[in-house]
């Protein structure tokens, strides 16, 4: 089983997007998927189409996520929360977020094991997935490095813009703390498979002069390897996410993975060469 946490501190350059998408390609190559969702604001979990309720009355998420899992040693296993997200088929499983996550950070960072029960608890599926991925919050808070500390190799999804770029300096000194910590506890060092260029403009003029220029940033500057894969900033990404349909005169999100959108698309087609690019470097192939 490889654990992949995918993380940026800046929000906007594409996590979700990218976390989702690409656990659909994997899953597609008959490869066994979670999901976890570890940020507060449960994008992820919108996006698999896990929230069904439009009044918090009807909300069947706050007792069974994310957080109940990382409060408890005893209770609460991986296998008993996850759910069964149709938004991609064949179905994935998702380990749910929920805004409850933001106000426990406090009290969790108290507890000795809070670091480490992510681990213990993945342990124990070990031999029912075949990867694991995990979005993550776009800070340097308790949830982020939870999922590093966890993941095996780290995607980090950026724009290449400016604020993007200067946030690399943030995730380089973050990813060394983690190291250090990763080291007490006898794991190897987490290995950063590269930047992912995200949401990038289909100008042919910038794809051909500043994208190139702004990449060769990213490795000079920086010191980070680039991914080979490009995910363009195009329509079909942000529609398949937007789907509803109609149930009872009410609105209901039912959003699907590009790949079941449109699988012929040219953003199907990307994340199709991300699947195969993180199956090569994690020896999955």
């Amino acid at each position: 089983m490889k654990i992949i946490a995918v993380y940026h501190n800046k929000g906007g350059v594409g996590k979700t997007t990218t976390v989702v998408n690409l656990a659909a390609a994997l899953r597609k190559k008959g490869k066994r998927i979670l999901v976890i969702d570890l940020d507060s604001q449960a994008n992820t979990t919108f996006a698999t189409g896990l929230i069904k309720f439009d009044d918090e009355e009807f909300d069947d998420i706050r007792d069974n996520n994310i957080l109940q899992v990382l409060q408890s040693e005893e209770f609460y296993p991986i296998q008993e929360i996850a759910r069964k997200s149709q938004f991609n088929n064949p179905e994935i499983d998702v380990l749910p977020s929920h805004i409850d996550l933001m106000q426990y950070e406090t009290e969790l960072n108290q507890l000795d094991y809070s670091r480490l029960i992510l681990i213990e608890k993945l342990e124990e599926v070990k031999d029912i997935y075949d990867f694991v991925l995990i979005d993550t919050p776009p800070s340097l808070n308790l949830y982020a490095r939870i999922a590093l500390i966890t993941a095996d190799y780290l995607i980090i999804p950026s724009d290449l813009k400016p604020f993007a770029n200067q946030g690399l300096v943030n995730i380089k000194d973050f990813v060394k703390k983690i190291d250090g910590f990763r080291r007490q506890i006898k794991r190897s060092p987490l290995e950063v498979l590269g930047v992912l260029a995200c949401k990038i403009s289909t100008n042919v003029r910038f794809v051909q002069s500043t994208l190139r220029n702004r990449m060769e940033v990213i490795k000079q500057r920086y010191n980070f390897k680039i991914m080979e894969t490009i995910i363009y900033d195009r329509d079909d990404l942000a529609k398949c996410a937007e789907k509803i349909q109609i149930l009872e005169n009410k609105e209901i999100a039912v959003p699907i993975s590009v790949l079941d959108f449109k699988p012929d698309s040219a953003s199907a087609q990307e994340f199709e060469l991300l699947a195969m690019e993180v199956l090569q470097k994690t020896g999955m192939k």
